[in-house]
């Protein structure tokens, strides 16, 4: 039995009946013959059911949203956005889905040489809960546009979130079981990726999941795209707007509640600009307000269960007890539900937790470097490789620091994040 909780209380939500490794077989081979309808269908076809679930979304956002905050906890304002940004998406590849897959004449001695876009089959998605349509869509729309069918193993968190994603795109028009939900835990995922109906397979998630399943669909020569963990790094450099930076670190570090892949969590600062930064980022984290997701005035809702608040208090007390200093937070908020305050420590090195692991909660480490060179140096001293951003009055020259940083993506004077017109993906232990 899977059961919604709300982490903000803690009351129990609902329950969903777990399927059965016979049903959930029986719906990958439903999703199958689904997609021999779905990819026949004309791209134009396809595309209007994209835009209609654009339409849709728009129309259930403030349901969609509200049930986002009570099955995982982020903050209403937030979980809106999160569904216009899956809307926006929807929008962006009924635009453009038909130049994407459009053939490629190649030139060559040959008579005609092309290369054509064809879909696989059925794409297995095993999805996390820290974004429970954002992370799901990014990885549908294109796929279903392509022609594609999915099926959704989501977070047994969120199931209500997958069921309603299931509702719309059947209301948009998409087959019966095109895009199909799978109630199933996450140890029997790898099972999924080695189904004979299973064509491909992506996972946003943990390291230990992606290991898990590219080893299944590596067994199985299936293709498999993996997004994992993150520890970006926020470089302040010497010239950079100090204020604007420290204002916007907050933005970077308490995006979801901190509980975000892409979000920064090393800050990496200059050491003459160090001091000015740390006391107006320790500032701006002690004004946030901590509370009731559903209430629009707060800034930082719960975690999302209460393994993830023991976790996070774990690596602030094994950082200070390594050499850290705590300036903000640090102790558990003595209320109901999975509440943890904005914390900073600075003074954080290598060897240390904060440094060393993905913290996934409102924590945010300040590590020190004598320049830019020791700063380059110190993000690139991490098994992850997701994304990294870099503050500095010198664009022009970010952008050639850019090229020594070991990540996938790297942003300039503005927040890491997401986007459907780019590329998004990172190296080493983040995919």
């Amino acid at each position: 039995m899977m059961r919604s909780v709300n982490p903000a209380t803690g009351t129990q939500l609902a329950e969903y009946q777990e399927h059965s490794p016979a049903q959930a077989s029986e719906r990958l081979v439903h999703c199958r013959k689904a997609y021999e309808q779905w990819s026949r269908l004309a791209l134009a076809e396809r595309t209007q059911v994209l835009a209609e679930a654009a339409r849709l979304l728009r129309e259930r956002r403030a349901e969609l949203a509200r049930l986002a905050t009570l099955e995982m906890g982020k903050t209403l304002v937030s979980a809106e956005a999160e569904v216009e940004k899956c809307a926006w998406t929807c929008e962006y590849y009924a635009e453009h889905a038909a130049a994407m897959l459009a053939p490629e004449r190649i030139a060559s001695d040959a008579n005609d040489l092309s290369v054509r876009f064809d879909p696989l089959g059925v794409l297995l998605a095993v999805m996390p809960w820290n974004f429970p349509y954002w992370q799901s869509f990014r990885a549908a729309v294109p796929a279903l546009a392509a022609g594609n069918t999915v099926a959704l193993k989501h977070a047994s968190n969120v199931c209500g979130c997958a069921l309603a994603m299931e509702r719309l795109w059947r209301d948009a028009g998409a087959p019966e079981h095109a895009f199909t939900v799978l109630f199933v835990p996450g140890s029997r995922a790898s099972a999924l990726a080695a189904h004979d109906a299973v064509a491909a397979v992506t996972l946003t998630g943990g390291e230990a999941a992606g290991k898990a399943i590219a080893a299944a669909a590596g067994a199985a020569l299936k293709k498999v795209v993996l997004e994992l963990g993150g520890s970006d790094a926020f470089l302040v450099l010497a010239d950079a707007d100090v204020s604007h930076a420290a204002r916007q670190a907050v933005s970077a570090r308490i995006l979801n509640s901190g509980q975000s892949c892409i979000a920064a969590k090393r800050f990496i600062v200059v050491a003459s600009v160090a001091e000015r930064f740390e006391t107006e980022f320790a500032a701006a984290l002690a004004a946030l307000r901590v509370g009731d997701p559903l209430d629009r005035d707060t800034d930082v809702g719960p975690l999302a269960r209460p393994d993830l608040v023991d976790e996070l208090d774990r690596q602030v007390h094994a950082s200070v007890a390594a050499g850290a200093r705590l300036v903000v937070g640090g102790k558990r908020l003595q209320r109901q539900g999975c509440f943890y305050p904005p914390t900073l420590l600075t003074g954080v090195k290598p060897g240390m937790a904060a440094f060393d692991e993905e913290t996934f909660g409102p924590l945010a480490a300040v590590t020190r470097a004598r320049d830019t060179a020791e700063a380059v140096k110190l993000a690139n001293h991490s098994r992850f490789g997701l994304a990294a951003s870099i503050w500095t009055a010198d664009s022009k020259a970010a952008r050639e620091l850019a090229k020594s940083l070991e990540v996938g993506g790297v942003f300039v004077n503005v927040t890491e994040r997401s986007d459907p017109r780019m590329p998004f993906g990172g190296i080493r232990c983040s995919g």
